[in-house]
């Protein structure tokens, strides 16, 4: 079983780098439902998750485990077709292996999607939140355990965990900010537990997402997260929750959000 240390990160990002000669300057991380982003990438080369070394594999529904490497409105870009889950059964170290590959790789943005729940019941499903700052309702941090230096500092500062240029961007195109506050799933919350995540300053609950941005901004990479709003969250929506109706959901949003991220990346390579 793989250790998911610096020696085996290492291996992965050899592995892809001899796949695709690009350097890519930023990364999209696609969750549930929403890898469709993947289609407009230009010049593409794709890479099977399986294939690569100490790679963790997702069993989550409507993650499709692909790397794709090649040009978005001109700029070197890499789209991660899903991610690992707490909920799956994997440690910490390997929920964020990937998130370390990707700067080994020389990413220097890197931009999640993710479906989420609405708290906040001025939210409407099928919008897309721009995350300002979240709570980590997880039980446990990436970080935990003996330091590797040669990754990250011991103690990252997380005052902006959410680039603020990133932010800013993505708010000169109208969307709305918030908080989202990170469950260990893999149930869905309860309305107590809603209502407490609301009370403590959550717009958003999910199950993904936190420990990345923990361990992207600890090595030092600007970080945006766009979360779609996939339901009223529990105690909010009369209805029960449903995975299918997260995906269906998502399956619609998909094309909004991929005009988000083209924009996004227009905007970074208008700054170079």
């Amino acid at each position: 079983m793989s250790d998911y240390n610096y020696e085996e990160a290492f291996e992965a990002a050899d592995f892809i780098k001899a796949r695709s000669p690009r350097t890519p300057q930023t990364a999209i991380v696609t969750g549930s439902g929403l890898g469709d982003v993947a289609d407009i990438i230009e010049d593409k080369i794709i890479i099977d998750a399986s294939e690569i070394p100490n790679w963790p594999r997702s069993t989550a529904p409507g993650h499709a485990g692909k790397i794709i490497i090649g040009k978005l409105r001109g700029r070197d870009t890499l789209v991660l077709q899903g991610r690992v889950h707490y909920y799956e059964g994997y440690s910490m170290k390997a929920v964020t292996f990937p998130t370390r590959v990707l700067k080994m790789l020389g990413v220097r943005e890197y931009v999640a999607t993710n479906a989420a729940g609405a708290v906040n019941k001025a939210l409407e499903v099928g919008e897309i939140v721009a995350v300002r700052d979240h709570i980590n309702l997880m039980g446990s941090n990436p970080l935990i355990g003996v330091n590797e230096p040669r990754w990250s500092v011991r103690f990252p500062d997380m005052t902006n965990a959410y680039s603020p240029e990133l932010r800013e961007i993505l708010r000169s195109f109208g969307l709305r900010e918030g908080v989202y506050a990170a469950f260990s799933g893999p149930s869905y919350e309860t309305p107590a537990e809603v209502k407490m995540a609301g009370l403590l300053g959550a717009d958003l609950v999910g199950m993904s997402t936190v420990p990345e941005v923990i361990v992207a901004n600890s090595m030092g990479m600007r970080v945006a997260v766009l979360s779609c709003v996939a339901n009223m969250a529990a105690g909010i929506s009369p209805d029960m929750l449903t995975e299918e109706e997260v995906l269906d959901n998502m399956k619609r949003t998909s094309g909004k959000l991929a005009r988000v991220i083209v924009n996004l990346i227009e905007r970074l390579e208008e700054a170079e």
